[in-house]
C-alpha cells in the first residue's frame, strides 16, 4: 500500500529545481523518502511529482511496519526519538519529528543532558556588502561551527531574527539573553564592528552551551544551512513552527520527580533572591570598572604623564648648571622622565587587556538576569524543570567567574611586572658616590 502523507504547510515550488508545489490540508503519496537532504519525493492528486521539503509533510505510517522507540532513561548522549501514537487509528503520526529534550540526574540533582562533543562556534571576517545598487550597507560575518568547519554568512539582522525565534519558542523554559544592542549612526566604524562582532560571539556561544538550544532545529539551521535556499525554507518552517512557549515542555523528557508545591516555592524565592542580589552585585561591578576604565585613559594616564615631564624640565634645569659632573645624573632624570610617559601609555592601554573581558562576561550576565523574573514564574507551575535549569545558570556561573577572573588576574600580573621592569631598569641609572 502506498505511503500517503498531509501537507501541513504551504510550499512553493521554484521553477527548475524539480519541487512541488504543495498547500496546507493537501494528501500527497510519498514515492521516495530516501532523496536525502530534507527532502521527500511526493505526488499530488492530478499526478504531477516533485520534491517536497520533509518536515512540511505529516507522513502516515502502518504500525505494523513501525518500531517504536521512545527511551526516558537515557544519560549517555544517545540520540533520542519521541513518537506521537494514536492506536485507535492504528497509525502513527510523525509530525515535524519532535525532539525529546533529555534530564538525567547529576552531582547537583536534575541537569541537562549534555553531548559528548561540546556545540562552539567562531564570529569572524566582518565584511561590508552593499544592495539596492549601493543604496543599503551592512555588515556580513562569517560564523564557523565546530560541527562542520564550514563557515556561513550572517549579518547581524539575521542574528536578530534568531534571538526573536528562540525567545518565542523556548523563552518560557529557558533564559534567553538580549543580543548586543542595536546603533543607527556609527555602526561601520571600526571599533563598533570589532566590538560587535565579540558581543555576537559571546551570545551565541552561550547559546551553544546549553543543549537544548544548540540541539533544536532552528539554532541547527542558522549555523548549518547550505545554501539561500535552505535558508529561506528553514526560516519559513521556523516561523510556522507550533512547539512554542509553556509547549515546549512536552518535548523535555524529566527523570526528575514532582516536586511539593512548598519546596518549589521556597526554592524560586530563594534563587529569586540570588538573581536581584547577584544583578545588583553586577551592576556594580560594571559602574566601577567603567570608572577605572576612564580614569585609567584619562587623569592616571595624564598624571604619570605629568611625573614623567616634570622629571625631564628637572633635568633641563640641572643641566645648566655648569657642573663637570652632572651628566650622569641628568641622564638618569631624562630617563626616568620618559620611563613615566611608558607607564602613562601602558596604564591607558592596560583596561582593554584585562578589564575588557571582566566586563564583557557582566554584561552577559546582566542581560542573562534579566530574563529570570519571568522564567522562574513559569517553573512555579512547571516545577520538574526547575532544578535543571537553575543547575545549568549555576555551573555556567562558576565556570564563567573562575575562567575571567583568572585572565583578569593573570593580565593585572603582567601590567604591574612590566612596569615594576621598566623601574628597574631606571633605577640602575641612578649612582651614588
Amino acid at each position: 500500500m502506498a505511503m500517503q502523507a498531509q501537507v501541513i504547510y504551504d510550499f512553493s515550488a521554484e521553477p527548475g529545481n524539480n519541487e512541488l508545489t504543495v498547500r496546507e490540508g493537501e494528501t500527497v503519496t510519498v514515492l521516495n523518502q530516501n532523496v536525502g537532504g530534507g527532502w521527500i519525493e511526493a505526488q499530488n492528486a492530478r499526478g504531477e511529482s516533485g520534491l517536497v521539503p520533509e518536515d512540511y509533510l505529516q507522513v502516515s505510517v502502518c504500525l505494523c511496519s513501525l518500531r517504536i522507540t521512545h527511551h526516558n532513561n537515557v544519560c549517555d548522549g544517545a540520540a533520542v526519538t519521541h513518537l506521537f501514537c494514536c492506536n485507535s487509528l492504528r497509525i502513527c503520526k510523525v509530525k515535524s519529528n519532535p525532539m525529546l529534550f533529555v534530564t538525567c540526574m547529576g552531582d547537583v540533582g536534575p541537569v541537562w543532558l549534555y553531548p559528548q562533543s561540546p556545540l562552539d562556534c567562531v564570529v569572524a571576517d566582518p565584511k561590508k556588502g552593499s544592495k539596492m545598487y549601493g543604496l543599503k550597507s551592512y555588515i556580513e560575518y562569517q560564523v564557523t561551527p565546530n560541527t562542520t568547519n564550514r563557515p556561513v554568512n550572517h549579518r547581524y539582522k539575521h542574528f536578530d531574527w534568531l534571538y526573536e525565534r528562540l525567545l518565542e519558542k523556548f523563552g518560557s523554559a529557558i533564559p534567553i539573553p538580549s543580543l548586543p544592542d542595536k546603533q543607527v549612526t556609527g555602526r561601520f566604524e571600526e571599533e563598533f564592528i570589532k566590538m560587535r562582532m565579540e558581543r555576537l560571539q559571546g551570545w551565541l556561544c552561550r547559546m551553544c552551551r546549553h543543549p537544548v538550544v544548540s540541539n533544536s532545529d532552528v539554532f541547527q539551521l542558522f549555523l548549518t544551512y547550505r545554501d539561500e535556499k535552505e535558508w529561506k525554507t528553514g526560516k519559513r518552517r521556523a516561523e510556522k513552527d507550533e512547539c512554542v512557549g509553556p509547549m515546549v515542555f512536552s518535548t523535555i523528557d524529566p527523570e526528575a520527580p514532582e516536586l511539593d508545591i512548598i519546596e518549589v516555592e521556597q526554592k524560586c524565592e530563594l534563587f529569586s533572591r540570588f538573581t536581584k542580589e547577584m544583578d545588583d552585585g553586577v551592576k556594580d561591578l560594571l559602574n566601577v570598572g567603567n570608572i577605572h576604565w576612564k580614569r585609567c585613559t584619562g587623569p592616571l594616564r595624564k598624571e604619570y604623564q605629568k611625573i614623567g615631564k616634570a622629571f625631564q624640565n628637572l633635568s633641563s634645569v640641572f643641566n645648566t648648571s655648569g657642573y663637570t659632573g652632572e651628566a650622569t645624573l641628568t641622564d638618569a632624570l631624562t630617563a626616568a622622565g620618559k620611563t613615566y610617559e611608558e607607564i602613562s601609555q601602558i596604564v591607558a592601554e592596560q583596561p582593554r587587556k584585562d578589564l575588557h573581558f571582566l566586563m564583557e562576561t557582566n554584561n552577559e550576565y546582566k542581560g542573562l538576569l534579566g530574563c529570570f523574573p519571568d522564567t522562574i514564574g513559569v517553573h512555579k507551575v512547571h516545577n520538574r524543570y526547575y532544578s535543571t535549569t537553575m543547575n545549568h545558570f549555576h555551573s555556567n556561573r562558576i565556570y564563567d567567574y573562575n575562567r575571567v577572573m583568572q585572565l583578569y588576574l593573570e593580565e593585572q600580573i603582567r601590567f604591574y611586572e612590566t612596569i615594576a621592569e621598566k623601574l628597574k631598569q631606571t633605577l640602575g641609572q641612578f649612582t651614588t658616590l
